[in-house]
């Protein structure tokens, strides 16, 4: 059992190191190491060395997107209602020309029985 969990751990520190990720780990440890002044959060400072953003730049970005999501969400709003207002108007359009048309053939035919000249 033991030799099991020994070979377990020899191919996942061969994956981490394959992978690069013991070395940049290693690099950023070293970074840490030779700081004259340690940081207050060694955690953040790993974070930042390994590309991540710091926590007042992921506090910014999560109020940025905050505010982008209700601006979204105000957008879209307006959009549907558009949207609604839209089809009002096509439907007033719609009714509004076939009371047209329909008058319109009215108009025809009373025009057609006054200029045709009768049957015998």
């Amino acid at each position: 059992m033991t030799q099991e969990k020994e070979a377990k751990k020899e191919a996942f520190r061969k994956y981490l190191e394959s992978s690069g990720v013991l070395d940049s780990l290693t690099k950023v440890l070293v970074a840490l190491y030779e700081q004259n002044d340690k940081p207050s959060s060694a955690l953040e400072f790993i974070q930042q060395k390994l590309g991540g953003p710091s926590v007042s730049d992921y506090e910014k970005l999560q109020a940025e997107k905050s505010d982008l999501q209700i601006k979204y969400n105000e957008l879209f709003a307006k959009h549907q209602e558009t949207l609604r207002e839209l089809e009002g108007v096509k439907s007033l359009h719609s009714r509004n020309s076939s009371k047209d048309d329909d008058e319109r053939e009215v108009i025809e035919d009373e025009h057609t029985a006054l200029v045709a000249p009768p049957h015998h």
